[in-house]
């Protein structure tokens, strides 16, 4: 699939000045820390057990949920971003993969993570992914999504430094993702809008399996 390698490559190419930006980004979005310290008491209350951050990028999110008491691991398409990911976080998992063809055993997680991570996956392959994530779930186990709110698909051909990118960023509205998530067997049972008066508002939507 032409987008995968074009996200790859593009992500691949970004690491160093992504991984710089977002080092230190949830010190400064206590929604996106509350909501994360909503999602691990979900996952303590069902018992514990590992959890998957897919798309993880250079780590801070899998390593901020690992400082909340949750056994979180890391799975990213970018080879670079996991290189990054273990050299910052050298005591947590870090694995490429792709969410397209999860590389985890069926109900093996206890929770799963895809924290904006779903924005360069084109409508088309949304079931696809969705339905791996149904599939490595424990029964009952939570997940979070975090995405860009909006109607629209833009192009973006530089990032994180000037450099070069080709991906496609999808935004859409918080209804229509609870409807697929619907469609692929999950239960939605929490939503949070972000930055409602910003150019580029986001959501969190919380589903169980």
């Amino acid at each position: 699939m032409t987008w995968l390698a074009d996200t790859r490559t593009s992500y691949d190419t970004v690491a160093g000045g992504y991984a710089d930006l977002v080092r230190d980004s949830l010190s400064g979005q206590p929604y996106l820390r509350a909501a994360l310290a909503l999602f691990a008491d979900l996952v303590h209350a069902a018992g514990g057990g590992p959890v998957a951050d897919v798309g993880c990028g250079p780590g801070h999110v899998t390593a901020h949920l690992q400082a909340l008491g949750v056994d979180a691991f890391g799975i990213d398409l970018s080879p670079a971003m996991i290189d990054i990911a273990r050299r910052d976080h050298p005591g947590l998992r870090f694995e490429v993969g792709s969410m397209t063809d999860l590389p985890l055993p069926d109900t093996s997680v206890a929770a799963l993570l895809a924290f904006w991570s779903l924005i360069h996956v084109p409508d088309e392959a949304i079931p696809t992914v969705l339905g791996h994530f149904h599939r490595v779930l424990h029964p009952g186990g939570p997940l979070l999504i975090g995405f860009h709110v909006g109607d629209r698909t833009q192009l973006k051909t530089e990032g994180y430094g000037g450099h070069p990118m080709h991906v496609h960023v999808h935004r859409r509205r918080p209804e229509q993702l609870a409807d697929r998530l619907r469609d692929a067997g999950f239960v939605v049972t929490g939503q949070l809008l972000l930055d409602l008066d910003q150019p580029s508002p986001g959501a969190v939507l919380i589903a169980h399996r």
